[in-house]
């Protein structure tokens, strides 16, 4: 290696690391070591002088410098940086020219002319030939999303490698054909089958979506609309079975806390001097008592007369699914009736709103109780240890 060329790439390596920015993840140092040994394998199977041999290493170690300042005509800059350091370091204007010709056939538009044009071209699209093709091509989309460019999706992406490496690119040198166009050939292959794959995919479900949309739309509708009582009936039951522990930890509670108070504080009142702590135990226990009756209250059921006539069954008024409207008629006339229900959809749709709405009405009353006695309960501890701190403060204070 000429001391040229060693000095260039000191001068690249260090300029590239340094000045590139973090969204260059294709276009970076590890691409121009790629093109530079790409250049290298070329040139050793080609019959070049020792100037052709510096003019395409210098150009393939220069050939992306521009891209510190952004991808638009970055290779006219990249043309300018390699003029700069050889003018610096007195190249022969000759040499200058050739490595910014070689710099700018790097181009996609551009069309190579001389050999040496068509071995950096060559060298600068060798990853189409490598086993690193498809991990080079993802940073290339990666780059792109990155600066804004241009967004593609992996299909789009897949499409686009394939429409550039069978419709616009092409090897130019004997060695590159004969030694990358195989290689090539394979990956494009490769990318043709996985776009078949994702097609095929594509069609399936867009297959199955249509099957799907077709089965909804053949589905009785009487599913759906049983779906909706049942869940809706069980969400209520729920609900109700949560208002009913609810209750049962307040009496749990409060109960807890009379039983405490008769066996601990109540005798000791019976003693004069403990007369200060009456009025504070009587407050503590009234809003325990309250406390106990509102919890049994919310749960408290309601008793229902259990008949009903078959003037009431002719006439849709009954809701035959509520135990309360039947649990005193006899077994006969119950079947009667529900046989009646059963061969009318309209008198079971009717019967299953009714129940849902009279148990909506029953959730209601008990948390609005439940809430109620909540208040109290929390309203009873406050005022109770307000109480007994008054009486405290009083009793030392005398």
């Amino acid at each position: 290696m000429t001391p040229t060329l060693e000095d260039a790439k000191r001068f690249v390596t260090e300029f590239l690391v340094e000045n590139l920015p973090s969204t260059c993840l294709y276009h970076n140092l590890t691409h121009t070591k790629r093109v530079v040994k790409s250049t290298k394998e070329i040139i050793d199977n080609s019959e070049l002088t020792e100037q052709q041999q510096e003019v395409l290493q210098l150009a393939a170690l220069f050939h992306d410098t521009g891209y510190c300042q952004g991808g638009l005509d970055h290779e006219k800059r990249s043309a300018e940086m390699a003029r700069n350091f050889l003018t610096e370091k007195k190249v022969p204007e000759e040499t200058i020219k050739q490595v910014e010709a070689c710099i700018m056939a790097t181009r996609m538009e551009a069309k190579p002319e001389g050999l040496l044009e068509e071995i950096i071209r060559d060298a600068d699209a060798s990853h189409f030939a490598k086993d690193y093709f498809q991990e080079a091509s993802e940073f290339l989309r990666l780059e792109l999303k990155m600066q804004g460019k241009k967004e593609y999706s992996r299909s789009a992406w897949l499409k686009e490698n394939i429409a550039v490496l069978e419709n616009w690119h092409q090897y130019y040198t004997d060695y590159a054909k004969e030694n990358w166009g195989p290689k090539k050939e394979e990956n494009l292959k490769r990318m043709k089958e996985e776009q078949q794959k994702i097609e095929k995919q594509k069609a399936d479900n867009k297959k199955t979506k249509e099957l799907n949309k077709q089965k909804a739309k053949s589905l009785d509708p009487d599913k759906a609309i049983q779906s909706v009582f049942r869940v809706t009936l069980r969400n209520h039951i729920k609900l109700s079975d949560i208002a009913d522990t609810k209750a049962n930890i307040l009496l749990s509670v409060n109960a807890i806390i009379i039983s405490i108070a008769l066996t601990n504080l109540i005798p000791k009142l019976d003693n004069p001097k403990n007369a200060y702590l009456m009025v504070p135990t009587l407050i503590f226990l009234f809003f325990s008592v309250i406390s106990i009756i509102m919890s049994i209250l919310a749960t408290r059921p309601n008793v229902t007369k259990g008949r009903f006539t078959k003037d009431d069954v002719n006439k849709k008024k009954v809701n035959l699914l509520f135990f309360g409207n039947f649990h005193q008629m006899s077994l006969n006339d119950f079947q009667w009736a529900m046989n009646e229900m059963l061969q009318d959809k309209e008198y079971i749709y009717n019967s299953l709103t009714k129940d849902l709405y009279f148990l909506g009405l029953v959730l209601e009353r008990k948390y609005r109780i439940l809430r109620i006695t909540y208040t109290v309960f929390m309203v009873g501890m406050v005022v109770s240890v307000i109480a007994f701190a008054i009486a405290f403060i009083s009793v030392e204070a005398t």
